[in-house]
């Protein structure tokens, strides 16, 4: 089953947000990696499959300015809500598929369970033809995608477990490795999900 738009429109307007099954409430891993990169703070940021996150309140205390995209318009909207802020800007479209030029480039690309999600060839070089597009040179890209070892479905979609070489073929030689970590995520229902976390730099 492919992810679709519809899909997801139904989890994000039925669903607790909380009781969601990659809702996070310990930012460390992610603030973790950030931490390596000087003056993140201060950066423009895309964020591929916000959904409804509170990474993005988090980043929001910083002087940082947001491109936040998902496929679902209704994780969108309750994002819009809930922010009300000049810095962000909302890309509703499928991550998969050709970002408008008019888009900006950005400092960071930041991706925590939704490459996972794309198991189609297609999609996965549509994917990374876009991060490599709108991310600027000396720029970063986060991946938090499930593990080898990890959940093979997720909210009823088949999913592609990652290691680092498989980061590593997608990116191509212009990408090197700054830091990367294993972390076992316990999400709400009480489910263990080992996650692979890497931060790269673009050259």
């Amino acid at each position: 089953m492919k992810s679709t738009n519809n899909h997801w429109d139904t989890i994000f307007k039925d669903a607790n947000e909380s009781k969601l099954g990659w809702y996070e409430s310990d930012l460390t891993p992610t603030l973790k990696l950030l931490d390596n990169i000087e003056d993140w703070k201060k950066s423009s940021i895309f964020i591929s499959g916000a959904g409804t996150s509170t990474l993005v309140d988090e980043l929001l205390k910083y002087d940082t300015k947001l491109i936040l995209n998902d496929i679902s318009y209704e994780a969108l909207e309750l994002l819009k809500t809930r922010l009300q802020d000049e810095n962000v800007c909302f890309l509703c479209q499928d991550i998969a598929s050709e970002i408008d030029i008019n888009v900006p480039k950005v400092d960071i690309w930041i991706d925590r369970a939704v490459l996972h999600f794309l198991t189609e060839d297609r999609d996965i070089k549509g994917y990374f033809k876009n991060l490599k597009s709108k991310l600027k040179d000396g720029g970063y890209v986060m991946f938090a995608e499930f593990s080898k070892t990890g959940a093979t479905s997720c909210a009823g979609l088949p999913v592609k477990q990652y290691s680092l070489e498989e980061f590593e073929y997608e990116l191509g030689s212009s990408f090197s490795l700054v830091s990367s970590f294993e972390h076992l995520y316990i999400n709400p229902n009480g489910d263990k999900r080992p996650y692979i976390y890497a931060l790269y730099i673009k050259k």
